[in-house]
């Protein structure tokens, strides 16, 4: 692998990236454990006292009755059923849940409030995924391929008004970013809030947390059984989740270009490394390819 002098000291960019993103991890850990684990432990006091204050109330039943309905609660939440409400809450399975629930496989997220609980619908889930999952793939690819396109336009036509490239650069991935920003992160929250009653920072997070695929299942819209939704609700959500993917990928890519490049520019050796380590992969892969070729004829 080679290898270059930065600071006199030998460094590749394999080791340098493995060392940023397991130091990143790490201060993550430690600032979450900061931030959250002093609630964590009154949510868990106040739970338990509540159990106390109910055994105290209703002396008809005994602590170890308690804890099986505590059970039963947990367990018809992990299969779906919001134990809140009554038996006329809305099916998580009708077609617009459905269509989401598909949506969230093929994206990746993965919410975990709602799952296959028949074998069967177990095993369709793993096929599906296994040929979803490149599908997605592939489309979120040419959608961003589109987006670009149009961005190419919109950069060609400014240069026809203002014969600065730079500046028209500039301006083009500002007015791309501007826009998509709106289309897919600040006016969606708001719907969110007016339909969800949530507050607009916690659409926001919501927004967020399932276009970077990361998919707590702490915020999932059309799950609150005292609000009456429209059929296509959540299908028009998933729709949202789809487009809105393509987007966040392009910009988070040129923020990763972006980055690569600075890094270029303050060490050469840097990209000059990297350069060298994708042709040298661009090399293996065409390898592989041509002994598997070669295996098959």
């Amino acid at each position: 692998m080679a290898r270059f002098q930065v600071a006199r000291v030998k460094v590749s960019w394999t080791s340098l990236l493995t060392l940023a993103h397991f130091t990143y991890l790490l201060v993550g850990a430690t600032i979450f454990q900061i931030l959250e684990r002093e609630a964590e432990s009154n949510s868990r006091n106040h739970f338990q006292l509540e159990k106390l204050n109910f055994l105290a109330n209703y002396t008809c039943l005994d602590g170890p009755a308690l804890e099986k309905f505590v059970e039963v609660i947990l367990e018809a939440w992990e299969k779906g059923v919001n134990p809140s409400g009554n038996s006329t809450n809305p099916s998580n399975w009708d077609f617009s849940s459905s269509f989401f629930f598909a949506g969230t496989v093929v994206t990746t997220i993965g919410y975990g409030n709602l799952s296959p609980s028949t074998v069967s619908g177990q095993v369709f889930c793993v096929f599906y995924a296994l040929c979803g999952i490149p599908l997605n793939l592939a489309f979120l690819k040419q959608l961003g391929k589109c987006l670009t396109i149009h961005l190419g336009r919109l950069e060609r036509g400014m240069l026809s008004l203002v014969p600065h490239k730079r500046s028209v650069e500039v301006l083009a991935v500002s007015l791309f970013l501007i826009t998509g920003s709106l289309l897919f992160l600040i006016i969606p929250p708001l719907l969110f809030s007016y339909v969800e009653g949530w507050s607009y920072g916690e659409g926001f997070y919501y927004a967020f947390i399932s276009l970077s695929t990361i998919g707590f299942g702490d915020y999932v819209v059309g799950t609150d059984p005292d609000k009456q939704y429209i059929s296509v609700y959540r299908s028009l959500a998933g729709v949202w989740i789809i487009f809105a993917l393509a987007w966040l990928a392009l910009i988070l890519n040129m923020g990763a270009r972006i980055m690569v490049h600075a890094i270029g520019l303050t060490h050469p050796g840097f990209k000059k490394q990297e350069e060298e380590e994708d042709v040298s992969s661009s090399k293996l892969e065409d390898g592989f390819g041509q002994t598997a070729i070669q295996s098959k004829i």
